[in-house]
């Protein structure tokens, strides 16, 4: 069983997988294989969380007002965001 310091078993994070891939002209680096290493290793965020910041977003689009969603998203962890 993998643990946040050991990724094995796990799948490579899909976004980290998007953001290389174009870094790499459109290819996906060979280094980013079938198995997560600890820079693709999916980013550990509580349950919660995402639901709440998607219940956000997804209530903005019907109901075309602020309810905070931005904000919401912005608190869930980013790999894409800082490289």
């Amino acid at each position: 069983m993998a643990t946040d310091k050991d990724p094995e078993g796990q799948q490579p994070e899909a976004l980290a997988t998007f953001a290389a891939t174009a870094r790499n002209d459109s290819r996906k680096p060979a280094e980013i294989g079938l198995t997560a290493t600890p820079d693709t290793e999916p980013l550990a965020t509580a349950p919660e969380a995402k639901a709440e910041a998607a219940t956000k977003v997804l209530r903005e689009g019907v109901l075309g007002r602020d309810q905070g969603a931005a904000e919401a998203v912005d608190a869930l962890p980013d790999r894409t965001r800082d490289g």
